[in-house]
């Protein structure tokens, strides 16, 4: 298996970017398309049959598109079915159990990456419905963009206007690769230093809240929201970095979130490939900000449930969808909206936008809203304040381990705000004489090594969407 976390995708990248650059360039996107597949194949041999026959439904969709518009309806249906049933199907089972029905009874295997290639074999056919793209006549090329596997199995999301020109045309530069490889292991350091060893306190205090006092709540929500970030924007790092050195741009997802002034600025930075398909296919398509002010509160509201429900059926996620809709559409009629993305009080709207930040993402986290409740509730109702004594209770094995969370987060933090003001050390490495940047790289691999926590650590978060 070339799960993206494992030592065999080192390899499996190291090798491709070996054939890459020894294959002719028109061959190219033929050996991404043998890649992706024997990548999917090692991971979903199933969820890989559905993605062939779910691209080949689309493709002919799009190739009869202009000669029937009812073939855009089947190709859709194609595209979005199987996400659709597989999202409901633990609803309905819920359902039944409360009104002791027997509904969908039956054992259906997760299908890794569904909640990422249906929305882009989705977007290929709306583009090409609009006119926007011409319908591809080789369903090779079309099943090369939809099972690309940098970003099959948690993003970000491409447009296949913007994919494949870049395959038929990748062209590594000198120094992309030290570039890429630095872009990778500092994925690798926010996944195996910061996000495994914070789940090992957040797994335990979600499990069981009222074993724990409010400070060590509080603390846990807050490592959580750090956990996602490092585990989503480690693995994006890693994709990304691995693309570098094939010569691929692909899309940012991350661009220093928790330091947004506002909830619209948040969703500008969060997961920012699923943020812009979500504009361009859903909210845009509802009508937009063209409309009345209720109109459009409605449409940032529904645009928000469909993300909700995108990351899954339960109520969790359609409350934290509901809540960022109805914060950005109340967010929209404060006559400050705009002042406070400046000046000094641009700190205001940090701290608030990180503190609704935080409570959403906690609803997002439980298990189940009794859950979120039961937390939210020692929180409030818990004393104590053992949260940097007791180490032992989060699940952590000693003070050590907690420093090196806590220097690993700071080194995070540290970075992201270096970014916001244009300073990135990568720029200053390549500019640095050679003696310096062996030094460099032997100093981080020892922080790594010695940071790194490589005992059971979990795959990457965002896979199972």
């Amino acid at each position: 298996m070339f799960t993206v976390g494992s030592f065999g995708f080192i390899l499996f990248a190291a090798l491709l970017a070996g054939l890459w650059r020894v294959t002719p360039q028109p061959r190219r996107w033929q050996l991404m398309l043998a890649a992706s597949l024997v990548f999917y194949l090692s991971l979903d041999w199933q969820g890989c049959l559905l993605l062939c026959l779910m691209t080949l439904l689309v493709w002919q969709a799009a190739l009869h598109l202009r000669g029937s518009p009812r073939w855009f309806y089947v190709g859709l249906a194609g595209a979005l079915a199987p996400l659709t049933l597989l999202r409901l199907r633990p609803a309905a089972l819920l359902l039944g159990q409360a009104f002791s029905l027997r509904i969908w009874d039956v054992s259906v295997p997760q299908v890794l990456g569904i909640g990422y290639f249906s929305l882009q074999l989705t977007s290929y056919l709306v583009d090409v419905r609009r006119g926007k793209q011409e319908p591809e006549s080789q369903y090779a090329r079309l099943l090369c963009f939809a099972s690309f596997f940098l970003s099959i199995t948690q993003g970000p999301f491409n447009r296949y206007d913007e994919l494949m020109p870049q395959l038929d045309a990748a062209a590594p530069q000198p120094g992309q690769w030290q570039r890429g490889a630095q872009r990778c292991f500092w994925g690798y350091f926010k996944k195996l230093a910061v996000a495994d060893r914070a789940a090992l306190a957040v797994n335990a205090a979600f499990a069981d809240p009222s074993a724990y006092d409010r400070s060590q709540l509080f603390l846990c929500a807050v490592l959580y929201v750090f956990q996602l970030y490092a585990d989503f924007s480690g693995y994006t790092d890693i994709v990304l970095g691995a693309g570098e050195m094939l010569g691929l741009p692909l899309p940012e997802n991350f661009r220093q979130p928790f330091l947004a002034a506002t909830i619209r600025e948040l969703w500008d930075r969060w997961h920012i490939s699923l943020s812009r398909w979500l504009k361009d296919y859903v909210y845009i398509p509802l009508g937009g900000s063209r409309c009345s002010a209720a109109r459009r509160d409605g449409n940032i509201i529904a645009t928000f449930l469909v993300s909700g429900l995108w990351h899954g059926a339960g109520l969790t996620y359609l409350v934290w969808g509901f809540a960022h809709g109805a914060l950005q559409a109340l967010e929209n009629h404060l006559p400050w909206r705009k002042a406070i993305t400046r000046g000094w009080a641009r700190l205001v709207g940090v701290a608030g936008t990180f503190t609704l930040l935080l409570a959403t993402f906690t609803v997002f986290r439980a298990s189940s809203l009794a859950n979120a409740a039961a937390y939210f509730g020692g929180i409030l109702h818990n004393g104590g304040h053992k949260a940097f004594s007791n180490y032992w209770e989060l699940g952590l094995t000693s003070r050590q381990e907690q420093l090196l969370l806590f220097f690993g987060l700071a080194l995070v933090i540290a970075v992201d705000l270096a970014h916001e003001r244009g300073i990135h050390f990568r720029d200053r490495l390549a500019a640095a004489p050679r003696i310096l940047r062996w030094a460099a790289y032997e100093g981080a691999l020892f922080l790594f090594l010695f940071m790194g926590y490589f005992l059971g650590g979990g795959g990457f978060l965002y896979a199972i969407y």
